[in-house]
């Protein structure tokens, strides 16, 4: 059963609010544990987490829907500082530390709140819309 257009419209949107919120909670994760160490020697870091989009069709409204894929480590290398007395520290001195960015975590967080706020928008245009519609036929 095909919908009407405002009524995918709220779908595609709603998708994308979800979508969107999840990205910033794993930038967010990632953020967080920017400077999280293994506790023993040797040991490997937080590793950044990635987050990946899909698009599914959605029977119900024939609209292509926004989902969420996988959630990946990032295979990236670690950062390796020489911080010896570090109780993550080698028999050298070397750190492993998180291989996260924190400029690009930043990056993708205001990219992914500018993104949710443009789906609010269209989901505020579509209220707006369905309620002139009913006032118009209430005439």
């Amino acid at each position: 059963m095909a919908m009407d257009n405002l009524s995918a419209s709220l779908a595609i949107a709603g998708s994308g609010l979800s979508a969107q919120s999840q990205r910033i909670r794993v930038a967010t994760e990632n953020l967080a544990n920017s400077e999280s160490t293994g506790k023993t020697p040797g040991a490997l870091p937080y590793t950044r987490k990635i987050l990946s989009f899909d698009q599914e069709l959605d029977a119900a409204t024939g609209a292509e829907l926004v989902t969420i894929g996988d959630v990946e480590a990032d295979r990236s290398p670690y950062r390796i500082e020489n911080i010896p007395g570090h109780p993550a520290a080698d028999a050298q001195g070397n750190v492993k530390l998180p291989n996260v960015n924190v400029l690009v975590e930043l990056a993708d967080i205001r990219e992914g709140a500018r993104s949710y706020e443009a789906n609010l928008q269209v989901l505020k245009q579509v209220r707006h819309l369905e309620t002139l519609t009913i006032d118009i036929l209430k005439v």
